[in-house]
């Protein structure tokens, strides 16, 4: 940043700038859930655009389309919620451990709140198995296929989420429950 303030004219100079953002290196990650995630939501894309083309153009509605845009985005939101487990972003209230300062109670806190998430990601991935097993015997409305298949896709995503949580409490408790100290603290209280 220039912090020649004017010219000779005592006028602001047109080097001096007020804001100045620097770039930073963008790291993509590739991990299977991304890639699955990606093509489901892709296929489901243009499964919808089918349905519309064929019903409002066409005037001639294929029927399977809608129920499997309707299965596609069950599979698409569980497996979408392995990626959210992945990079920690589940809706969460945050408030009681960003104003505590760092203690044994605040590291207490964070532990609990990661079994307990990985307690409901287990309960989760047990009942998608059991509904799996449950649904064999039913089909699907459009096709003579059991709706196993589709329960299938919810348990596999479950299953990535326990296994993403499991390894976000591997990761957190290596580091012994230590989170950053907040802004919370490092603001100036006068």
């Amino acid at each position: 940043m220039t912090t020649k303030a004017s010219s000779t004219n005592g006028a602001p100079s047109d080097d001096v700038h007020l804001i100045v953002a620097k770039d930073e290196e963008v790291v993509i990650e590739h991990h299977p859930e991304d890639w699955i995630a990606f093509v489901l939501f892709w296929a489901l894309a243009c499964i919808v655009f089918l349905q519309f083309f064929t019903r409002y153009i066409l005037n001639d509605s294929l029927a399977w389309t809608e129920e499997i845009a309707r299965y596609g985005l069950m599979w698409l939101a569980f497996i979408g919620g392995a990626v959210v487990t992945r990079k920690k972003t589940q809706i969460a209230v945050e408030l009681l451990g960003n104003l505590m300062k760092p203690s044994l109670l605040r590291t207490l806190l964070f532990a609990l709140v990661d079994f307990v998430t990985l307690g409901f990601m287990g309960l989760l991935a047990y009942f998608s198995i059991s509904i799996t097993g449950r649904m064999q015997a039913q089909t699907m409305t459009v096709f003579d296929l059991p709706m196993s298949l589709v329960y299938g896709g919810v348990s596999f995503g479950c299953f990535l989420m326990l296994v993403r949580q499991a390894i976000t409490v591997w990761t957190h408790a290596r580091q012994r429950w230590q989170k950053a100290d907040d802004y919370m603290h490092q603001l100036p209280i006068d």
